[in-house]
């Protein structure tokens, strides 16, 4: 699950192995143990794998499947106008 978690979510980003790797200070070696679930990176990789794609360690272990945005800086007014979408998609 860890594998395919990190796989899908640098391909969401657009970005190659080897840009993770280097964003990371590892090698492409690595990144494609851990995708292919040969290894599991270490307990401080996977906080920084955490933070690097802006996703809980939880979520990036398949625990929670829940998702959230990144809403930092917005105002007031902007936070309830994305509520109100989100709201009105629910239904």
């Amino acid at each position: 699950m860890l594998g395919e978690n990190i796989r899908r979510l640098r391909a969401g980003k657009g970005i190659s192995q080897v840009e993770l790797a280097d964003a990371l200070g590892v090698t492409k070696q690595s990144v494609s143990n851990w995708e292919n679930n040969n290894i599991q990176p270490s307990i401080d990789m996977l906080l920084k794998l955490a933070g690097f794609f802006s996703v809980s360690t939880d979520r990036l272990l398949g625990l929670d499947d829940r998702r959230f945005l990144e809403v930092t800086g917005l105002s007031d007014e902007k936070l309830r106008h994305i509520q109100q979408i989100i709201d009105d998609m629910r239904g």
